[in-house]
């Protein structure tokens, strides 16, 4: 994934900004944990500010998107941390699992920086597969995302039992992933909010899906078949934080 953050990663720290709500539930995990290791940390949504952060990221095109602020940052992979054991109280990782390319290895070395605690915020594509956008016009994406998203009994086979605490996610979420907009429909018709989600790199058939949205929006389809999840200050897609407590 290196390669494709190079190409799609700029702007990233634009349209990829932290939601307060979904950062004080990642704050609240983290716990007591005084130093923190942030793999695949991007652009530095989410690294709490009052904790001791190192991040890590093999891109070099999300690394220098970072604000002057930010925890200073190492290029490197979660399959290979340049640290000795258990150097930090705790590793964190937000929607990166799936980009890894070897989850054992990647989680390994989590387990092995670690003193007390690993926290992730990933998906449980059980629940996710009900996502309209997936269901109704990009059922591809979750072929695609079952294929690279670890299901969470998989990370307990290295990490060890597991806290999983489901994370809604709000109408009027600020940060740009996949299923931020899943109340604001007409928002994945626009370019510069799909840069911001990498399943989309991954496909060829983009424009087309995105048609049929367009016309289900306009003749009024979309929100009738919709209506009652309109009502919805918030929404459970899946999205949850895995917490491997390690004393």
């Amino acid at each position: 994934m290196t390669e494709t953050y190079d190409r799609i990663g700029r702007g990233y720290a634009t349209r990829r900004q932290a939601d307060p709500r979904i950062a004080s539930a990642i704050r609240s995990a983290l716990g007591d944990c005084g130093s923190i290791l942030n793999v695949g940390a991007g652009t530095a949504s989410y690294e709490p500010a009052d904790l001791e952060v190192v991040a890590v990221d093999p891109s070099c095109t999300m690394i220098r998107q970072r604000p002057r602020a930010a925890a200073p940052a190492v290029q490197a992979r979660a399959e290979a941390l340049p640290f000795r054991d258990a150097s930090f109280d705790a590793v964190l990782g937000i929607l990166t699992l799936h980009h890894w390319q070897d989850l054992k290895l990647g989680l390994a070395e989590c387990r092995r920086i670690a003193r007390r605690r690993i926290v992730f915020f990933t998906i449980d594509l059980d629940v996710y597969d009900r996502f309209w956008l997936l269901q109704e016009y990009f059922p591809d994406i979750l072929a695609l995302d079952r294929a690279i998203f670890p299901a969470i009994n998989t990370i307990s086979k290295t990490l060890g039992p597991l806290d999983v605490t489901p994370v809604a996610i709000p109408a009027d979420c600020k940060d740009g992933f996949l299923g931020a907009y899943w109340r604001r429909p007409e928002a994945y018709l626009d370019p510069d909010i799909l840069a911001g989600m990498s399943t989309f790199s991954k496909m060829s058939n983009v424009k087309e899906r995105l048609a049929s949205l367009r016309r289900d929006l306009d003749s009024g389809l979309w929100e009738h078949a919709h209506r009652g999840m309109l009502a919805a200050d918030e929404f459970d897609l899946g999205y949850r934080l895995v917490v491997a407590n390690l004393l």
